[in-house]
Protein backbone atom coordinates (compact mmCIF):
# COMPACT_ATOMS: atom_id res chain seq x y z
CA UNK A 1 0.00 0.00 0.00
CA UNK A 2 1.43 3.36 -1.02
CA UNK A 3 1.67 6.32 1.32
CA UNK A 4 -1.11 8.05 -0.65
CA UNK A 5 -3.43 5.03 -0.18
CA UNK A 6 -2.51 4.82 3.49
CA UNK A 7 -3.33 8.50 4.03
CA UNK A 8 -6.67 8.13 2.26
CA UNK A 9 -7.54 5.03 4.27
CA UNK A 10 -6.73 6.81 7.54
CA UNK A 11 -8.95 9.69 6.50
CA UNK A 12 -11.76 7.33 5.54
CA UNK A 13 -11.63 5.91 9.08
CA UNK A 14 -11.83 9.42 10.52
CA UNK A 15 -14.85 10.20 8.33
CA UNK A 16 -16.55 7.01 9.47
CA UNK A 17 -15.80 7.99 13.09
CA UNK A 18 -17.57 11.33 12.59
CA UNK A 19 -20.46 9.52 10.92
CA UNK A 20 -20.82 7.16 13.86
CA UNK A 21 -20.94 10.09 16.30
CA UNK A 22 -23.67 11.72 14.22
CA UNK A 23 -25.49 8.37 14.03
CA UNK A 24 -25.23 8.01 17.80
CA UNK A 25 -26.79 11.44 18.26
CA UNK A 26 -29.61 10.32 15.96
CA UNK A 27 -30.11 7.18 18.02
CA UNK A 28 -30.37 9.26 21.20
CA UNK A 29 -32.92 11.42 19.38
CA UNK A 30 -34.90 8.20 18.95
CA UNK A 31 -35.18 8.09 22.75
CA UNK A 32 -36.42 11.69 22.64
CA UNK A 33 -38.97 10.59 20.04
CA UNK A 34 -40.21 7.82 22.31
CA UNK A 35 -40.49 10.16 25.30
CA UNK A 36 -42.30 12.79 23.24
CA UNK A 37 -44.75 10.18 21.93
CA UNK A 38 -45.70 8.68 25.29
CA UNK A 39 -45.21 11.80 27.42
CA UNK A 40 -42.59 10.40 29.72
CA UNK A 41 -40.41 7.45 30.65
CA UNK A 42 -41.83 4.11 31.68
CA UNK A 43 -39.82 3.21 34.81
CA UNK A 44 -41.82 0.05 35.53
CA UNK A 45 -44.42 -1.64 33.35
CA UNK A 46 -47.51 0.56 33.54
CA UNK A 47 -45.72 3.23 35.61
CA UNK A 48 -44.97 6.34 33.57
CA UNK A 49 -42.73 9.08 34.92
CA UNK A 50 -44.07 12.20 33.15
CA UNK A 51 -41.42 14.09 31.21
CA UNK A 52 -41.95 16.99 28.84
CA UNK A 53 -39.41 17.56 26.09
CA UNK A 54 -39.28 20.57 23.79
CA UNK A 55 -40.80 20.17 20.35
CA UNK A 56 -43.38 17.70 19.16
CA UNK A 57 -43.03 14.10 17.94
CA UNK A 58 -42.74 15.27 14.31
CA UNK A 59 -39.67 17.36 15.21
CA UNK A 60 -38.12 14.38 17.00
CA UNK A 61 -38.74 12.19 13.94
CA UNK A 62 -36.92 14.76 11.80
CA UNK A 63 -33.92 14.81 14.16
CA UNK A 64 -33.85 11.02 14.50
CA UNK A 65 -34.00 10.26 10.78
CA UNK A 66 -32.06 13.32 9.61
CA UNK A 67 -29.08 12.40 11.77
CA UNK A 68 -29.10 8.85 10.46
CA UNK A 69 -29.27 9.98 6.83
CA UNK A 70 -26.40 12.43 7.36
CA UNK A 71 -24.31 9.67 8.93
CA UNK A 72 -25.03 7.35 6.00
CA UNK A 73 -24.07 10.09 3.52
CA UNK A 74 -20.70 10.52 5.23
CA UNK A 75 -20.03 6.77 5.26
CA UNK A 76 -21.06 6.46 1.61
CA UNK A 77 -18.74 9.24 0.50
CA UNK A 78 -15.90 7.82 2.64
CA UNK A 79 -16.25 4.42 1.01
CA UNK A 80 -16.41 5.64 -2.59
CA UNK A 81 -13.42 8.01 -2.47
CA UNK A 82 -10.85 5.39 -3.55
CA UNK A 83 -13.23 3.82 -6.06
CA UNK A 84 -13.50 7.14 -7.86
CA UNK A 85 -9.74 7.63 -7.82
CA UNK A 86 -9.54 10.59 -5.46
CA UNK A 87 -6.06 11.40 -4.22
CA UNK A 88 -5.51 11.75 -0.48
CA UNK A 89 -5.63 15.54 -0.81
CA UNK A 90 -8.73 15.60 -2.99
CA UNK A 91 -10.42 12.99 -0.85
CA UNK A 92 -9.70 15.01 2.29
CA UNK A 93 -11.20 18.16 0.77
CA UNK A 94 -14.35 16.35 -0.37
CA UNK A 95 -14.54 14.39 2.88
CA UNK A 96 -14.18 17.32 5.24
CA UNK A 97 -16.86 19.24 3.37
CA UNK A 98 -19.26 16.29 3.74
CA UNK A 99 -18.33 15.80 7.41
CA UNK A 100 -18.91 19.52 8.02
CA UNK A 101 -22.26 19.19 6.25
CA UNK A 102 -23.23 16.42 8.66
CA UNK A 103 -22.33 18.54 11.70
CA UNK A 104 -24.00 21.65 10.24
CA UNK A 105 -27.18 19.65 9.78
CA UNK A 106 -26.84 18.32 13.33
CA UNK A 107 -26.84 21.91 14.60
CA UNK A 108 -29.80 22.70 12.32
CA UNK A 109 -31.97 19.80 13.49
CA UNK A 110 -31.40 20.52 17.16
CA UNK A 111 -31.85 24.28 16.74
CA UNK A 112 -35.08 23.65 14.84
CA UNK A 113 -36.40 21.87 17.92
CA UNK A 114 -36.25 25.21 19.76
CA UNK A 115 -37.24 27.44 16.84
CA UNK A 116 -40.96 28.10 16.32
CA UNK A 117 -40.26 28.64 12.59
CA UNK A 118 -38.28 25.33 12.45
CA UNK A 119 -35.10 27.30 11.62
CA UNK A 120 -36.19 27.44 7.97
CA UNK A 121 -36.03 31.23 7.60
CA UNK A 122 -34.21 34.09 9.31
CA UNK A 123 -37.50 35.89 9.86
CA UNK A 124 -40.97 34.80 10.83
CA UNK A 125 -42.76 32.38 8.51
CA UNK A 126 -46.12 30.60 8.45
CA UNK A 127 -44.80 27.98 10.90
CA UNK A 128 -43.88 30.49 13.59
CA UNK A 129 -41.74 33.38 14.70
CA UNK A 130 -37.99 33.59 14.37
CA UNK A 131 -35.69 33.47 17.37
CA UNK A 132 -31.98 33.00 18.11
CA UNK A 133 -32.25 29.25 17.57
CA UNK A 134 -33.68 29.92 14.09
CA UNK A 135 -30.63 31.91 13.05
CA UNK A 136 -28.14 29.59 14.76
CA UNK A 137 -29.62 26.59 12.97
CA UNK A 138 -30.15 28.15 9.57
CA UNK A 139 -26.74 29.78 9.00
CA UNK A 140 -24.63 26.58 8.98
CA UNK A 141 -27.36 24.51 7.32
CA UNK A 142 -27.83 27.01 4.50
CA UNK A 143 -24.09 27.39 3.91
CA UNK A 144 -23.46 23.64 3.84
CA UNK A 145 -26.58 22.89 1.81
CA UNK A 146 -25.01 24.92 -0.98
CA UNK A 147 -21.57 23.38 -0.41
CA UNK A 148 -22.93 19.83 -0.32
CA UNK A 149 -24.78 20.31 -3.61
CA UNK A 150 -21.52 21.41 -5.24
CA UNK A 151 -19.58 18.52 -3.64
CA UNK A 152 -22.11 15.88 -4.67
CA UNK A 153 -22.17 17.30 -8.21
CA UNK A 154 -18.34 17.11 -8.31
CA UNK A 155 -18.44 13.50 -7.09
CA UNK A 156 -21.09 12.64 -9.71
CA UNK A 157 -18.99 14.21 -12.48
CA UNK A 158 -15.97 12.27 -11.23
CA UNK A 159 -17.99 9.03 -11.29
CA UNK A 160 -18.77 9.49 -15.00
CA UNK A 161 -15.20 10.29 -16.00
CA UNK A 162 -13.59 7.50 -17.97
CA UNK A 163 -10.20 7.95 -16.31
CA UNK A 164 -11.51 7.81 -12.71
Amino acid sequence: MSQEESLLKAFQRRMIGHAMLILLIGMFAGIGLLVSLIGGVEVLPGSLLPLHLPGNPDAWVRIHLGQMLNAFLIVLIALILPLLGFSAGGGRRIGWLIVATGWANTIFYWAALFAPNRALTFGDNRLGVSNTASVMGLIPALLFAIISIIVVAAVAIRAFRRDA
